[in-house]
């Protein structure tokens, strides 16, 4: 049962951290409107901020998948450090609640924001997110695309034709030269990419 976004945002209002509105939702605040349901309500926190965020947590139930991608979860123990590859912790309020929030960890170098996929692809952290007309900090929509890009489904593909008419060029060409680092074959970069562009 997800939480909103605007939910999110007043529990957040105290967080002294940046983070940002991830998945599905990053892409309706992007384009101002719903596009479709959601299963859950994705969060976005650098690694190095996870103390603050499970902090600002600290009455939530909390489990972290591990190993990632394998359904296994297990309590995030206060006070624990979570190191790579754990980066996907589920959120309730309570025990007896619903899951409502999925938060994920990723990398920083610095003041860039490095990919938990592979470190060849990274942003300034200030180009990392946008913020919607009421203020909600969403990641920004070439970012999310990159990450949607890995195993593309039906959601992913009404995602993409929702926000790409609102890419600027320089944001298609980030995200096709992203996509060919991963994912060389994916029929995304055709769309993006402009003719006479070149991949730096």
């Amino acid at each position: 049962m997800p939480a909103r976004p605007e939910d999110l945002a007043v529990m957040f209002a105290a967080a002294d951290f940046p983070w940002w509105i991830a998945g599905g939702y990053a892409i309706e605040l992007a384009v101002g409107r719903e596009l479709r349901p959601h299963g859950d309500l994705d969060v976005l926190v650098l690694r190095r901020d996870q103390a603050r965020v499970r902090d600002l947590l600290t009455d939530w139930d909390l489990y972290v998948a591990d190993p990632p991608g394998l359904g296994q979860l297990r309590p995030w123990r206060s006070g624990e450090t979570l190191q790579p590859p754990l980066h996907d912790i589920w959120c309730r309020r309570t025990p007896e609640a619903p899951w409502s929030v999925q938060l994920m960890l990723d990398e920083a170098e610095g003041t860039h924001w490095v990919s938990r996929r592979t470190p060849r692809i990274r942003l300034p952290i200030e180009r990392l997110g946008r913020r919607s007309g009421t203020g909600i900090p969403y990641l920004a929509p070439e970012v999310q695309l990159y990450y949607k890009a890995k195993a593309t489904r039906e959601k992913d593909e009404t995602d993409f034709e929702a926000v790409l008419p609102l890419l600027g060029e320089p944001q298609r060409i980030w995200l096709a030269n992203a996509i060919a680092v991963t994912a060389p074959d994916h029929p995304w970069r055709r769309r993006l990419m402009p003719p006479d562009a070149h991949e730096k």
